[in-house]
């Protein structure tokens, strides 16, 4: 039902998990378990798989945050449930305890954070837009406005689609490289001519070391090929209709 991160396991106080698309009631392309409340399952099954979640995090459902992800560098602060609809931004923080925050992915890159000693928390939904326009310095930001210091900041970087999975066109790679040309480090030759591989897990380790986080894991794990995990494009490759999301979340636990 869960992966997790020995690097935030061993963090007193945080639970964490990374959920697999395993443990839920959704069938079909969303089984089975679902957490996207923006994909078309039965939205009854949705918040059934998001309770099961919650209870595994230790919370109430209510205090089961997620946003409403636009592909944006924007991190939000979170002190408690939302207030009507959910927030359109990338990135989640908090210093409140019994609150989990959490993002969707299905291929893109999910990034959990911790600062255990003042004890601040995020989570940032990486995907190659978020990763290039600056979600992940965003949340570090956010975080030491609520007290962090980047230097003890621990983050892990969660299931997406890796490099031998992740075929990109010759205007993808053009936009990388008007953005900084070191980026062409991130990009093998693919199969088929114009193409190349892109390392999503390359760029977002680079950007998380640029911006001063020390302590990096890597859960190594590839969306596409996986059994265990939902993916955008293999949905497409498959020609189904829609795709399950997955939910990676951290909480606070009461002290």
């Amino acid at each position: 039902m869960m992966l997790g991160s020995s690097l935030l396991a061993a963090v007193p106080g945080v639970r964490h998990a990374f959920f697999t698309s395993e443990g839920g009631v959704s069938e079909g392309v969303y089984a089975s378990l679902n957490g996207g409340p923006g994909s078309n399952d039965d939205p009854a099954r949705v918040a059934e798989n998001r309770a099961r979640m919650a209870a595994q995090m230790g919370v109430t459902a209510e205090n089961f945050l997620t946003l409403h992800q636009i592909h944006s560098p924007d991190a939000v602060v979170a002190t408690g449930p939302w207030n009507g609809s959910r927030p359109k931004a990338d990135a989640l923080v908090s210093n409140t305890e019994g609150l989990s925050i959490g993002v969707t992915t299905a291929d893109c890159g999910p990034v959990l954070f911790v600062d255990p000693h003042a004890r601040v928390i995020g989570a940032a939904h990486a995907g190659w837009k978020g990763a290039l326009t600056g979600v992940l310095e965003s949340t570090i930001d956010a975080m030491e406005k609520l007290g962090a210091d980047r230097g003890g900041i621990v983050a892990a970087i969660g299931p997406l689609i890796r490099q031998h999975s992740y075929e990109v066109g010759a205007e993808f790679v053009e936009r990388f490289l008007d953005a900084d040309a070191e980026y062409a480090r991130f990009f093998l030759p693919g199969e088929r001519e114009g193409h190349a591989m892109f390392d999503l897990a390359g760029l977002i380790r680079l950007r998380l070391e640029s911006a001063g986080i020390l302590m990096i894991d890597d859960l190594g794990i590839d969306t596409y090929s996986d059994g265990r995990c939902f993916s955008y494009r293999r949905s497409v490759h498959r020609k189904e209709p829609d795709y399950g999301r997955h939910v990676h979340a951290i909480a606070l636990e009461r002290e």
